[in-house]
């Protein structure tokens, strides 16, 4: 990998980690059309520009790792259990799906399924419109929600926002609650990749690996900021037509 492949994919990776899109789905696409293998080192390499997303959740909300806010972690981590007994459960059966061929379906379905919610809401009001107005039932129900996601193509952030708005969460509620709920399932997920590949971060790749990382930070930091200002001001149309534009995009590259 050289530099220019590990900027294109920490800034997909830091733009696209928390918006309703999947990260996964793009990068997958993006390593394909860039010609990169799915190595030891490469897969050590998405580890890294992950866990420069997770670094950008901490520094944006650093103001809610109080004590004060105990009960607010306590329902992320309820949230946070469905995916993980899942996802350790089914591992083998989980990483089996992780094609380019999955990813169009599910981002088309995706959209669909936005498309669907939001007419959905016009007849529906909030019922919670802070992190803080979040109950635990809601918490469950999008936990429950998030475990769509280990399906490529289906986007985390995409799933626990659904489930959040169906369950009476607001548009903004949704996103900065699965912003957090992103911190136990990333470094979950990332502490596993790095047992298994931390021989593979030293060598060639370190420089490549630093400038992923500092990519996918800035990109996740100013991208968290700037959604949160267009869900006060907009739906997640414009989300769900993207996604079926890029599914039905892929599914015209890979069948012609």
């Amino acid at each position: 990998m050289d530099i220019i492949q590990s900027v294109i994919l920490g800034l997909i990776e830091g733009v696209t980690e928390f918006l309703p899109i999947s990260s996964t789905g793009h990068l997958i696409v993006a390593s394909e059309w860039l010609g990169l293998a799915q190595s030891d080192s490469n897969k050590a390499f998405e580890v890294i520009i992950q866990l420069s997303a997770i670094l950008a959740v901490l520094t944006n909300y650093k103001e809610r790792f109080h004590p004060k806010y105990i009960a607010l972690w306590v329902k992320v981590f309820i949230a946070f259990l469905p995916i993980a007994a899942v996802g350790f459960l089914f591992k083998d059966e989980v990483k089996s799906l992780f094609s380019i061929t999955v990813v169009p379906i599910m981002f088309i379905m995706g959209g669909v399924i936005f498309l669907i919610v939001e007419r959905y809401l016009k007849n529906h009001q909030p019922t919670s419109h802070s992190l803080d107005d979040i109950s635990y039932y809601q918490a469950v129900v999008i936990g429950i929600a998030q475990v769509f996601a280990l399906i490529p193509g289906t986007s985390r952030a995409g799933s626990t926002i659904v489930g959040a708005l169906l369950v009476g969460v607001s548009r903004t509620a949704s996103a900065e609650f699965s912003f957090l709920l992103a911190l136990p399932v990333m470094l979950a997920a990332s502490g596993l990749d790095l047992l298994e590949h931390y021989k593979d971060f030293t060598g060639e790749l370190a420089l490549p690996l630093i400038v992923g990382f500092i990519t996918s930070y800035i990109s996740a930091w100013i991208v968290m900021k700037v959604f949160l200002a267009f869900l006060s001001r907009f739906t997640f149309n414009a989300f769900g037509i993207y996604r079926i534009v890029f599914g039905a995009a892929l599914l015209y590259w890979l069948y012609t």
